[in-house]
This record gives C-alpha cells, structure tokens and sequence, in this order.
C-alpha cells in the first residue's frame, strides 16, 4: 500500500494543532462555577454532575426540567448543563424555557445521540454549546469553558445594553426638555402677535384670549385629545392675525363697510393662513385659521368649505367665537346675555354651526361661560405678562 505523504503530513499538522489547542485550553486557570446540571441518571458516581464535582464546581442537580426552572429561580447559576432526555419532555424544551426568563446564562445540552439536526435546532434555540456522550473530561473542561467565556460575553453585551438605555433615556429627556423650551419660544412669539393685534384692533381687545378659552372648554367636552386641543387653542388666537395685514382705515372704520372694503376685510382668513403655514409647528395652527370663518353649511368664507371640510377646530371656534361677539359690547350692538346666545347658536345649529358642536355647548352651563370671561378679565387688568395670556390658558387646560 502506497502512503501519500502529504496527505499524512496534513493530517500529522492538523492533529497536532488541535492537542496544542486543547493544552492551551489545560493550561488556562479554572474557574470554579456554580452550575446546574439536569440529568436523569440514577448513578450519581457516573453521572455528569459527579464529573464536574471533582473538577472543583459547585454542582446541583435536577433530574426534571420542572425541578430545574425552580431551581433557577431560587439560585444564582454560572452554567447549565441539561442531557437532552429530561423526566417530563426534552433538554431543547427547557433550553427554551430558560432563554426566555434567563437569556444572559448560557446552556450547554448533553447528548448520547448522534444527531446533527438536533445540534443545530439546539444552536438555533440559543445554546451556547452541544456535547456528545461519551466524552473525555478535557473534552468537558473545554465544553465548560467555552460556556464561561460565552456567559462573561453575555453580561459585557448585557451591561453594555443597560448603559446604552440610559444613554438613550437620557438623550431622549434632553431632547424632550429642548422640544419644551422650542415650544415656549413659539408660543411666546404667538402671545407678541396677540398683543400687537390687540393695539391694532383694540375694539375687540381680549377677543382672542376669550374664544380661545371657549374653545378649549368645548374641544376638552367633546372628548378632544390634549395634543389636538393646543393645536386647536393656537388656531383660536391666533384666527385674526391676518388682519394684521388690513389697512387701519378700514379695521377701524366706525361705519358700516362698502362692499369692495368687506371683500378687504375676508382676505384675513387667508392672509392669516399664508403667514402660519410655512412655520411647521404651526401648520395644522394655519388650517383652523384658514377655515374659522366656514358655515356648516357651505355659506361661508373663503372657500365654501361645508360639513366636516371644515377641520374641528374651526368648528369649535365658529361656536365660541359667536358666544364672546353676542356678549361683548361693540360700537354698531349692545351686550346681550348669555342666554340670548345660547338661543341664537341653537338658531344656527346646522347653518352656521356644526350641530354636534351645538349639542355639546347647550349642555355646558352658563357659569362655565361667567366664570372663563371673568378669569381673562382678571388677567388683562392684573398684568400684560405672557403668563397672563396665551400660557396661562394652555396651563390651565393641561391641569385639567
């Protein structure tokens, strides 16, 4: 018979390298580890766990995965080590079951057969190794090893993953408290427009702060969501900001206007929309004022928009805005009462205002009303602070 060298020399080269391996392996110090070994075998001399005991481990033993899932939650473990055969199902089975309420111990399973799908649903499942019976015990040493090596790799992978939460905790509050100032900013650019609005038109002076608490008060009994009542709120106040850009001779004209100084007037509404669209925050802000002078039944300015076309908000405000103008005094009408209000929205309920809206307001009593209107009152007379204003409004909606 003819030797080919090569190929012994190969296999010569690859047999050394792996006794060299296994002598690194040796050679390492041994880390005494609790571990847990599952093992239905009656003789414990010759059993898995009594090999491991006179390596130095501290074992305990389950023969049933039952008795092994209380174990784990009793103790603190380094390894398990399950054959594959258990009393009541399979080492895979509880292999299962540990990676899900321990899933940084690792697990090695033990088995006498010579299945390679069976190893690999093992990897698959989350095992961190796969012995085969019989074994030698550097075979074991090495098998527990490895297991350690994975377990320390784990919890670096674990703490690694509890710190980047918190990394991520903490940069998310950061970016929530900026979100917050970012938003103050905004709103206190929007209290600087309601007050210059106020010196230009000052006939309907605290105009804006009353419909906007009427319109809070309505959207939160509609059963309207937070976030979407500051959006509305914004839409409230800030629906005349395009009569900034109406000429003062006709803003203030004491008459009644000419038809051509009316079709003047109604650009407001669109005026309004093109100066709030373009900042993001504001764009659904810009859709209410667009639409706040809109009838319900598609009578109204500026786009005969008709039913649910007209956003919520600018249906919610359509109602409060009629309450604050049928109980303020102006020059060309006296002040009625809030009862006279209340029956002329009903009037209009289904023409000029969306009669769910309706509904809701004729249950809400009038002292709600008295109460808003004397509260705006009280503000304007004590200060011009932005925190008597706008803010006060949406802090008093979040408190309740």
């Amino acid at each position: 018979m003819t030797v080919n060298l090569a190929r012994l020399g190969v296999w010569t080269s690859t047999l050394n390298s792996r006794t060299e391996a296994n002598r690194g392996e040796a050679a390492r110090p041994r880390k005494v580890a609790r571990i847990l070994v599952v093992d239905s075998e009656a003789q414990f001399p010759f059993s898995l766990g009594a090999i491991l005991e006179d390596q130095g481990h501290i074992i305990q033993l389950a023969a049933s995965g039952r008795a092994a899932m209380e174990l784990l939650k009793e103790n603190d473990f380094d390894l398990v080590m399950t054959d594959i055969g258990v009393q009541d199902g399979n080492g895979v089975a509880l292999l299962v079951s540990i990676r899900a309420e321990q899933p940084y111990l690792p697990v090695v399973i033990v088995t006498a057969v010579h299945d390679l799908g069976v190893a690999i649903d093992s990897m698959r499942r989350g095992a961190c190794d796969y012995l085969l019976k019989p074994f030698k015990r550097e075979d074991l040493d090495s098998a527990v090893l490895r297991a350690l090596e994975c377990r320390k790799a784990l919890k670096e992978s674990q703490i690694y993953q509890q710190n980047l939460e918190q990394v991520v905790q903490a940069r998310t509050e950061m970016l929530h408290q900026a979100m917050e100032e970012l938003e103050h900013s905004y709103d206190v650019t929007l209290e600087a427009l309601g007050e210059a609005l106020d010196l230009k038109d000052s006939e309907t002076e605290g105009h804006s702060k009353r419909v906007t608490a009427y319109t809070i008060a309505l959207a939160r009994a509609m059963g309207i969501s937070p976030a979407q009542i500051k959006v509305i709120a914004r839409g409230a106040f800030l629906h005349d900001i395009g009569k900034m850009a109406i000429p003062d001779q006709i803003l203030r004209k004491p008459a009644a206007l000419t038809p051509e100084e009316q079709a003047i007037m109604r650009e407001h509404c669109v005026r309004g929309y093109h100066m709030l669209r373009r900042i993001s925050v504001l764009s659904e802000t810009a859709e209410i004022v667009y639409a706040h002078q809109e009838f319900f039944d598609g009578n109204g300015y500026p786009r005969g928009l008709c039913g649910n076309e007209i956003p919520i908000g600018a249906r919610l405000f359509a109602v409060a805005d009629a309450l604050d103008a049928i109980t303020s005094d102006r020059p060309y009408r006296k002040v009625r009462s809030f009862d006279e209000a209340r029956a002329e929205i009903l009037r209009c309920s289904g023409t000029q205002f969306d009669p769910q809206v309706v509904e809701v307001f004729l249950k809400m009593p009038n002292e709600l009303w008295h109460e808003l209107r004397s509260e705006i009152t009280r503000q304007h007379e004590q200060a011009s602070s932005y925190e008597n204003g706008f803010f006060s409004l949406l802090k008093h909606h979040r408190e309740k």
